[in-house]
């Protein structure tokens, strides 16, 4: 009669050997470094979250002041999105209808256009306005004559900063009249513009007769994200510095229990 010899397979800490060490030195040493970086990581967005607060307050604050005069040609050098973007400006000029650009958008509204048409203001300087959105069956400016003023105009609206080349999934083809961001250097360049500003205007929504453009549509977002990524960088810190004391701690364990 044969009998199996019965072994107990449960974990036992004294029939572990202990590692190494090195090993556990490389092991945390890494866990640690892991840390580091994560803590690096948060720090970072908690800077950023700092950062955005304050662009969202200056923001903010030109949105809402009284509008100003839109720089002129002794300004454009300086012109930047830390120091202009959405300033509150004015500018009083005629039209050019006959250079009028429409660049593709995707609106509350709907899909259709953005029409951005040079303005020549009294100096002889040229800003491009965009004088908002009009949908795909009134692209051709034929179909809404109401709205293309002759007369000098004054625009109040938010400085926008050149949107060079196209958006990330398509280009702009200025030979093809197919626009699908509002590059004014490009835009200037295919209508043959001298002097005209590094920038746009977005209109106010201001009506304009026959109700086309419709301006005023200018989204103000600033995705704010930034404490969210930085309690999830520290809460991975400290689980990875957890880790860390467990390994050196349950090592121990095992040091002693195979003594």
């Amino acid at each position: 009669m044969e009998f199996c010899a019965l072994t107990d397979t449960s974990s036992d800490l004294s029939s572990e050997k202990p590692r190494s060490t090195l090993a556990l030195a490389i092991w945390v040493i890494l866990l640690l470094l892991l840390t580091a970086a994560l803590i690096a990581l948060g720090t970072w967005q908690v800077r950023r979250l700092s950062w955005k607060l304050d662009l969202i307050a200056r923001v903010d604050a030109r949105v809402h002041a009284a509008p100003v005069p839109a720089p002129g040609p002794a300004e454009w050098p300086a012109v930047d999105a830390a120091g202009y973007e959405y300033k509150h400006v004015q500018a009083t000029g005629t039209f050019l209808n006959d250079k009028e650009a429409q660049v593709y958008a995707s609106t509350a509204l709907g899909p259709g256009y953005w029409v951005l048409t040079p303005m020549r203001e009294g100096d002889g300087a040229i800003v491009i306005v965009n004088r908002g959105f009009v949908p795909t069956d009134k692209r051709n400016p034929n179909t809404r004559p109401a709205g293309e003023l002759t007369t000098e105009t004054t625009v109040t609206g938010l400085l926008r900063i050149n949107e060079p080349k196209g958006t990330l999934l398509r280009s702009n083809v200025p030979a093809e009249e197919r626009w699908y961001s509002r590059d004014v250097t490009a835009i200037a360049e295919a209508r043959s513009l001298q002097n005209v500003a590094p920038y746009f205007i977005d209109a106010d929504d201001t009506k304009n007769p026959g109700d086309l453009p419709v301006g005023g549509l200018t989204q103000i977002v600033f995705p704010n994200n930034h404490l969210v990524y930085a309690i999830t960088w520290y809460g991975l810190a400290v689980m990875t510095f957890g880790l860390a004391a467990y390994l050196v701690y349950f090592d121990r364990q095992r040091a002693k229990a195979s003594r």
